[in-house]
């Protein structure tokens, strides 16, 4: 079997230079830390942070044919995945300066179009740097060592952070800016190979003049070479529904979580568990794909996803009516408190802030307890109202009927978390790298960013319509556990467009 050349570590090297942005900014840390600021500032962060995930890949989608179209130009496709590293490394770091939850989330969406932007002409240059007959080892690896880059150091150090935050003095909010931080260090660091060794091998010569015009040109004839191409286009349409399911999951999976009010800490160390089983089934995948073909290992994929979305579903929808009933006491209990201890309006909502961010702790009533403290310092004019107000609502935290309830139910959907993390850890890689080999294997090489634009806005539309369908059936009815279930369709129509079209795919 042949070794991979300088070329191919380099380009694989930058999946384990840019997940650390997946992982911490995406996925684990950050979306956790925005739906705690956001809730303590009265709004749904889930809800937000679905709209700016649709927002933001709404306008790389946009641009992705255009611009993948001009850098299949000589010299233009280096120089655009280096405007897009940089453009997400700047805003990545802007998330760590700013308390504000609003500037928090355009610093996102403006990075992670950074992020996806990049990505676009990374995915491109497989083409570059491989050939046909390894593509599917180079990819899977890639994403192989992607796991293993954003699940290792970076993401480790994170974890520490959170969990010695108090200890070491920096408090959570300082833990997460570190961790911000640290990933645009990581992800800068180790684009260095990418930036130094990787070239444009296959182009297209650049005109001398009237570059946009010979660019609009190309990008119609390659749409007419797609819809033309039966195989391309049943393709592109399945990738189309299935992978809006894979990127929503990532984006959507602690954020809906942390509004089950599942605890932060173990959700991230969940994480680390889909980060680790991901890295041997990336592999495994384009080994399976191999010996049973990559359609049936797309479809196995696909199947997987179908029952993490039906699984989610109902970790929520068990959890979801005891969460809201001990919410609703709780609401009521700091009514009586207050009415009988009249408080400021601004104490007021502290004290309601404080008590509402312990309820998904097991030993609410201690840390509670732990932050009246901070209260009473921030206002001491009224320390003995506060103290009388918070005496009574720290007896509810204690025990009533239905927080035994929701503990249980806390508990339960605990357990399957882990569960949905290793199912995805098994193949959330592997259908991502044979769904990018695959295409590559069927597009001409010299005009691989054209193709690969296209490719790129099939699955950044997908990834709008998700988080917005999340959002949006979250939003309507109140309840998260349904926007997860609507994805489930998006899963069943692209397994339907392999099943029905696969001998095209043979």
């Amino acid at each position: 079997m042949n070794k991979f050349t300088k070329q191919e570590k380099s380009w694989v090297l930058y999946d384990w230079a840019n997940s650390v942005y997946a992982t911490i900014i995406m996925a684990a840390v950050f979306p956790i830390y925005f739906s705690a600021v956001a809730a303590a500032e009265g709004f749904s962060g889930d809800v937000f942070w679905g709209y700016a995930t649709s927002a933001s890949t709404l306008l790389v989608a946009l641009f992705a044919p255009i611009l993948g179209t001009l850098a299949d130009f000589k010299g233009y496709k280096k120089k655009l995945f280096s405007f897009f590293l940089i453009l997400g490394l700047v805003f990545t770091l802007v998330m760590a300066i700013t308390d504000n939850p609003m500037l928090m989330l355009i610093g996102y969406a403006v990075s992670y179009i950074g992020f996806s932007g990049g990505n676009l002409f990374y995915d491109s240059f497989l083409t570059d740097v491989s050939t046909k007959d390894k593509m599917d080892r180079v990819s899977a690896m890639g994403y192989a060592m992607g796991y293993l880059g954003g699940s290792t150091i970076p993401f480790l150090i994170s974890i520490t952070l959170i969990l010695f935050a108090d200890t070491i003095g920096i408090g959570n909010t300082g833990a997460v800016k570190i961790s911000v931080v640290l990933t645009v260090v990581w992800w800068g660091l180790f684009s260095i190979p990418m930036l130094r060794n990787v070239k444009q091998v296959y182009h297209i010569e650049k005109p001398k003049q009237k570059v946009f015009a010979e660019t609009i040109r190309n990008l119609v004839k390659t749409a007419k070479n797609i819809v033309k191409d039966k195989t391309l286009l049943f393709f592109i349409l399945a990738y189309f529904f299935y992978i809006d399911g894979v990127g929503t999951v990532i984006h959507m999976a602690t954020s809906y979580g942390s509004t089950l009010g599942l605890s932060a800490t173990g959700m991230i160390l969940a994480l680390l568990l889909t980060q680790l089983i991901a890295v041997p089934c990336s592999i495994l995948f384009s080994r399976f794909s191999q010996k049973i073909g990559t359609l049936r290992m797309l479809l196995a994929g696909i199947s997987v996803y179908i029952v993490v979305c039906l699984v989610g579903f109902y970790m929520g929808f068990s959890l979801e009516p005891h969460q809201a009933a001990y919410e609703n006491d709780y609401k009521i209990v700091v009514e009586l408190a207050t009415e009988a201890n009249p408080l400021s309006e601004e104490a007021e909502n502290a004290l309601y802030k404080t008590g509402f961010s312990v309820l998904p702790q097991k030993d609410r009533a201690d840390a509670f307890s732990e932050d009246v403290k901070t209260l009473l310092t921030d206002f001491p004019e009224e320390s003995e109202a506060l103290e009388n107000a918070s005496a009574q609502i720290s007896l509810f935290l204690s025990a009533n009927d239905k927080s035994e309830k929701y503990d249980s139910a806390l508990s339960f959907s605990f357990i399957l978390f882990w569960i949905l993390s290793v199912l995805v850890g098994t193949s959330q890689g592997g259908l991502q790298a044979l769904s990018r080999s695959f295409f590559g294997k069927i597009i001409p090489a010299e005009r691989s960013n054209e193709f690969f634009g296209f490719f790129d806005i099939f699955g950044k539309f997908a990834t709008i319509i998700g988080p917005f369908l999340y959002a949006a059936f979250a939003h309507a009815t109140g309840r998260s556990s349904i926007g997860i279930l609507s994805l489930t369709a998006l899963f069943l129509v692209g397994g339907i467009i392999l099943l029905v079209q696969r001998k095209r795919f043979s």
